[in-house]
């Protein structure tokens, strides 16, 4: 009864119509082989269609010859998705009523339970669902890939659990329609159900980080590793001076004095976080610290700052990957969070660029350090969200 009523109120019935739309989130194109196309099963084959890891392996005989228009089903997800964790919801029609869900640590084997499933999503964690691209993969599987963010709202310091990686959508031949949705993770090796590592996976993000509500730099979070999450930055505005070294404080009363009225009208700018230090160098010998600005800032707009080793300088953005840490950022910690990321970064075949910053987002006069959030950054040449 109670699915019965999710059901109704998650999945909008509207009629399933023939529509292709171009995606209009971030410019990352799937790879060249992503071209869909129509699939025409024809009578006394004995196709076998299946989602991977087995979930659905069964013969299927079509009762007469059947046409699955995949690329109708590719434009239909592009536009249907992501409406998935908002009121209008997703299409019912598109799905049987038969519907097999798994993710590393749910399953699902009814429409009823794959919608009760994304009702407690919505009101337990409060998702941010970001749609990435949608590929045919196969005669009768999609492909998606996609970010979600979710904010565990029933504890009270509100951790953020954020998930990256791809669904396997089979379709049904005899009926053209959605009959299995299986999740793969990014962060984790195994992912079959029920996974041990997905479940550590989820615990492990729920520990605490202190993080203010001040202003920052705007990014999406493109792929979550067990490593390092890859983030797309926007354009920000830094005022900057000389620094000593990446865990060190000299210049911060220089570029914090900007923000509290030492420029040239004596404006006094919103406080935002996190304070950065960076180095250009492998050797880490030249570092710069930096208070971000507000967003709203534009560099034509700031004054001018007092001191003249205080400079104004917009960062262009671009792909950084990024590891947080907790406790105090020592000297020989972050340098051992540098060394480690970057390993990483180029035993995953990316290619990071020389330097990285640290990211430091507390007082540490007034933050105990087992909340404190730290990050390094490191930017990357380039990356592609395959």
């Amino acid at each position: 009864m109670a699915n019965t009523y999710l059901s109704d109120h998650i999945l909008r019935p509207i009629p399933c119509t023939s529509r292709r739309l171009n995606h209009t989130g971030i410019s990352l194109s799937p790879p060249n082989n992503s071209k869909a196309k129509s699939v025409t099963v024809k009578t006394g084959q004995k196709p076998k269609w299946v989602v991977r890891l087995s979930l659905v392996e069964q013969n299927i005989q079509p009762k007469k010859s059947t046409t699955v228009d995949v690329e109708r089903l590719v434009g239909f997800l592009y536009e249907d998705l992501p409406h998935l964790f908002d009121d209008q919801g997703i299409d019912r029609t598109a799905y049987d009523e038969r519907v097999k869900f798994r993710d590393p640590i749910t399953k699902h084997d009814s429409s009823s339970g794959y919608l009760f499933n994304i009702a407690l999503l919505k009101k337990v964690f409060r998702p941010d669902f970001q749609l990435h691209w949608v590929k045919q993969t196969g005669p009768f599987d999609i492909t998606t890939r996609w970010t979600m963010v979710m904010t565990f709202a029933l504890l009270p310091w509100k951790p953020e659990l954020v998930f990256t990686g791809t669904s396997i959508m089979g379709i049904n031949p005899e009926t053209g329609k959605f009959c299995s949705h299986v999740d793969f993770w990014d962060s984790i090796t195994n992912n079959n159900y029920f996974s041990s590592e997905g479940l550590m996976d989820v615990i492990k993000q729920l520990r605490i980080y202190k993080t203010p509500n001040l202003d920052s730099p705007k990014y999406q979070i493109l792929k979550r590793t067990a490593n390092y999450e890859v983030r797309k930055y926007s354009p920000f505005v830094v005022v900057e001076t000389d620094g000593d070294k990446l865990s060190g404080s000299a210049g911060f009363n220089a570029v914090t004095g900007y923000i509290f009225g030492k420029n040239s009208t004596k404006e006094k700018i919103p406080m935002t976080t996190p304070v950065f230090t960076q180095t250009v160098d492998s050797e880490m010998s030249k570092i710069s610290i930096q208070v971000v600005l507000p967003s709203e800032k534009e560099m034509t707009s700031l004054p001018v700052p007092d001191e003249e080793k205080t400079k104004l300088r917009k960062v262009e953005g671009g792909i950084a990957a990024v590891s947080k840490f907790s406790g105090k950022p020592t000297e020989d910690v972050v340098r051992e969070k540098e060394k480690s990321l970057r390993s990483s970064l180029i035993k995953d075949g990316l290619r990071p660029e020389t330097g990285c910053l640290l990211a430091r987002y507390n007082d540490p006069g007034r933050t105990k350090s087992f909340l404190m959030r730290n990050e390094v950054l490191i930017w990357l040449e380039e990356f592609t969200l395959e």
